[in-house]
């Protein structure tokens, strides 16, 4: 049986990472830098960009409009919290679906 909290971990996060990385390569930013921000390795942001890493879901309007924000956000160097904004995204993609882990209260306190 796989549990929710599993399906985030292997799936939903990597691909939300992914989505981040391949943004931040179309705005003009290099893959190293990418790296840099989204705090991983540079091979990490090569798989992610290559498909071989994080690419099992396809984001759509409001989740994809977060990440492209976030993208941005980071590219203009704005003081964030990478991981409660990913967390965030995370969060408001879950909603009503199947990737609910624990009580919605747990699920909400995700990266606080």
């Amino acid at each position: 049986m796989e549990a929710p909290c599993q399906k985030i971990v292997w799936d939903v996060l990597p691909a939300i990472r992914a989505a981040i990385a391949v943004e931040l390569v179309k705005c003009g930013v290099s893959q190293v830098e990418a790296a840099r921000m989204l705090e991983i390795a540079p091979s990490a942001v090569s798989q992610y960009l290559s498909g071989k890493r994080g690419y099992r879901i396809e984001f759509e309007n409001d989740v994809k409009q977060s990440i492209e924000q976030l993208a941005r956000d980071l590219k203009e160097g704005k003081g964030i919290n990478l991981v409660q904004r990913t967390c965030d995204i995370c969060h408001q993609l879950r909603e009503g679906e199947e990737y609910q882990c624990g009580s919605s209260t747990e699920s909400r306190r995700c990266g606080t």
